[in-house]
């Protein structure tokens, strides 16, 4: 799951990064980067150095991303399947303690992005954009999954 967010984070953060995107879009996306980087800093026991909703431009919220999946990279390195069990105790945005189970924040974290990077997507086609692909099928595939467009074109060839 973690190679797939590494992977649909670059993608996402790429194609920001190389055109003039909504800042709505890149607002979205940093929020993906801001809270993956919240995560791993509960996770870690140390204060994250970025907000839930950080002020990023592309450029500077693919920088970040890289800085996180390295990071995550590493908790998942030193991660076996007994730790996953392990208690995360941490407080929340609204001030409010909680204790999650390390596997559950993990699961978390990678749905979290794909949603919101399904907003994304969302934004750049209400923009007249190309949506960029990065579910998981177009992941292990190694190769996008139909779209819209493919589909009216079969249509139209029969």
């Amino acid at each position: 799951m973690f190679d797939h967010l590494a992977w649909a984070d670059a993608q996402i953060g790429r194609a920001l990064a190389g055109t003039p995107s909504p800042a709505a879009a890149v607002r979205e996306y940093a929020h993906v980067v801001g809270a993956e980087e919240v995560w791993l800093a509960r996770i870690e026991g140390r204060a994250p150095e970025l907000a839930v909703w950080p002020e990023l431009d592309a450029v500077a919220a693919v920088a970040e991303g890289a800085r996180v999946v390295s990071g995550f990279t590493a908790v998942l390195a030193g991660t076996d399947a007994g730790a996953l069990g392990r208690t995360v105790t941490y407080t929340n945005s609204a001030k409010r303690e909680f204790s999650t189970a390390l596997g559950d924040i993990l699961v978390h974290v990678a749905l979290h992005g794909q949603y919101h990077r399904g907003k994304v997507n969302l934004l750049l086609r209400e923009n007249g954009l190309e949506p960029v692909p990065a579910d998981f099928i177009a992941f292990v595939r190694g190769a996008p999954a139909a779209t819209q467009r493919d589909a009216a074109t079969a249509q139209m060839s029969r």
